[in-house]
């Protein structure tokens, strides 16, 4: 097999992200068996920041 170009098409064959089974988004690693946006398979707690949420208050 040459380097290069040629080479970089065949690394791209698989998937690595399916569906997540707690939070049904495409976010869940095949091989790392863990869900990059609710941490499924890491942690029993759902993944959150505080920088994550959004500050929408409507005005009264």
């Amino acid at each position: 097999m040459s380097k290069g170009t040629p080479s970089k098409g065949k690394h791209s064959s698989g998937k690595t992200h399916i569906i997540c089974r707690r939070c049904g988004r495409r976010a869940y690693h095949k091989r790392k068996k863990v869900c990059a946006s609710c941490g499924y398979g890491k942690t029993s707690k759902l993944r959150k920041y505080s920088w994550n949420k959004k500050t929408h208050n409507p005005p009264n």
